[in-house]
């Protein structure tokens, strides 16, 4: 009667060995160490989300991450300039376009922003610099096939630009890098809206 019995033990024991496996180091050691995580969240709690595992260098991501606002910024203020000057045939469909984007790129402004301040860091805003800073140029266009055409360019200059940056975080700052990947989705959806709007373009 006690094989049977000791079977069955060592069965159970297997199973839960290979639940457990996951948990844990080819070692067997845990692969998270609850104890030391506690003690180390009670450490530099005034760093808030910053724990000791972030390691990428926080004062070049929120540099970078202000570069970026900044774009965001010249891009809103270029769009809205183009809402409000677009006319021809093609003025109210196209105007449409252009507020749609500004509306995005506002969005991604305040993402980019709400980063910075759980860096640590501070968004900077100021205007007398925010063109200096930003990568895309603020161009006005001289009539509205223009205005989509310098859109376009600014696009493709922020498409290269979130890739450098995602290249650059890669996994030391997984949130951010996140972030970064869901405006630059987005930006190459507007890359590829404009790039529509050009090659069936008639009239001006």
């Amino acid at each position: 009667m006690s094989k049977p019995a000791t079977r069955t033990a060592s069965k159970r024991k297997a199973v839960a060995n290979r639940a457990g496996a996951g948990t844990r180091t080819a070692a067997g050691k845990p692969l998270i160490d609850v104890a030391a995580l506690r003690a180390s969240a009670r450490k530099s709690i005034d760093q808030g989300a910053i724990t000791p595992s972030y390691s990428a260098d926080r004062k070049e991501v929120v540099r970078l991450l202000n570069e970026a606002l900044a774009t965001e910024w010249v891009c809103v203020l270029r769009y809205l300039r183009h809402y409000h000057m677009a006319s021809g045939m093609l003025g109210d469909a196209v105007r449409a376009e252009f507020l749609e984007h500004a509306q995005q790129e506002q969005a991604h402004a305040h993402q980019i922003a709400e980063r910075i301040v759980q860096l640590g860091g501070e968004p900077d805003l100021d205007p007398d610099t925010l063109t200096r800073r930003a990568h895309a140029e603020y161009k006005v266009g001289k009539d509205l096939r223009d205005m989509v055409k310098e859109d376009l360019v600014a696009e493709r200059i922020a498409i290269d630009s979130y890739r450098g940056m995602i290249n650059y975080i890669g996994d030391r700052d997984t949130t951010t890098k996140r972030i970064l990947e869901g405006i630059l989705a987005q930006e190459e959806e507007h890359a590829d809206e404009f790039a529509d709007l050009l090659n069936g373009w008639i009239g001006k």
